[in-house]
């Protein structure tokens, strides 16, 4: 079986920044362990399966190297630039039927804008061997889907060297920690890590964003706002909370256009 498959780097306008995705078309679903092992062969963050469903409608899916996700941004934007720049969608709008319920996307010009489901997180305990892997002591800590741990400033997020050794002895699956701090240049900047996980630091993480936008709205008292993920590639994303959804908006950039074969 020959598939349509095309590596894209999302919420970057530049190559080799922002996050790697794998976009795979199909025709119909290929069994569940099929897209797991097309995942991890090709080693990136996400890998994103798609079908399309007519009228600027498809479903969609995604896989990490090692597990089915509920929500990624980076791979559904990679997703929309394949189908707005590959597939010549003549719509500047569509949506994706998925695990986290219906998403669209939007186009204009070359910035994309993901409309996703809020996930304001709520005041929590922060588990001492997350404080000890993480090597800060956070100001506040929150909880959604992932923890988020929120630091004095862009330095403490920058400087931070977590011991994974430490941290893989929790099992988070699907969530992860995000630490993040008011931004010197931006409204505010984050890093993401994922326990456990073959790909231990996101570089650009989309859904992260789903708490993080309603969370920096609150504490700044803006509904729209710019962020700076601080991982080694970097990637930006320009936000706006809507309280119960928040639009994630970023550019992409096609690396490899091919093809993959499978049994």
């Amino acid at each position: 079986m020959k598939l349509p498959f095309f590596h894209v780097d999302a919420f970057t306008d530049t190559l080799f920044r922002g996050n790697p995705a794998g976009v795979c078309i199909l025709d119909k679903w290929l069994p569940t362990a099929v897209m797991q092992q097309i995942a991890a062969e090709n080693f990136l963050p996400e890998t994103a399966f798609f079908v399309p469903a007519g009228n600027d409608q498809f479903e969609l899916k995604w896989f990490t190297p090692d597990i089915e996700m509920d929500l990624c941004g980076h791979a559904t934007l990679a997703t929309a630039h394949t189908i707005f720049n590959h597939l010549n969608n003549p719509s500047d709008k569509i949506s994706f039927q998925t695990k986290g319920g219906i998403l669209t996307v939007s186009r204009d010009g070359d910035l994309l804008t993901l409309d996703f489901p809020s996930r304001m997180p709520s005041p929590a305990m922060l588990p001492e061997v997350i404080e000890k892997g993480i090597g800060i002591k956070p100001v506040e800590v929150w909880k959604a889907r992932d923890y988020v741990l929120v630091c004095e400033n862009q330095k403490q997020i920058k400087d931070c060297k977590p011991d994974r050794s430490v941290l893989d002895q929790i099992n988070l699956d699907p969530g992860g920690i995000i630490i993040t701090a008011p931004g010197s240049e931006v409204d505010f900047v984050s890093r993401f890590f994922t326990t456990q996980s073959t790909i231990f630091e996101d570089p650009v993480t989309g859904s992260a964003h789903c708490s993080l936008i309603p969370l920096w709205s609150k504490k700044l008292g803006k509904k729209e706002m710019v962020a700076l993920q601080l991982s080694e590639r970097q990637g930006k994303l320009f936000c706006t909370n809507l309280q119960d959804r928040v639009l994630i908006a970023g550019k992409a950039l096609t690396y490899l256009e091919g093809f993959i074969h499978v049994p």
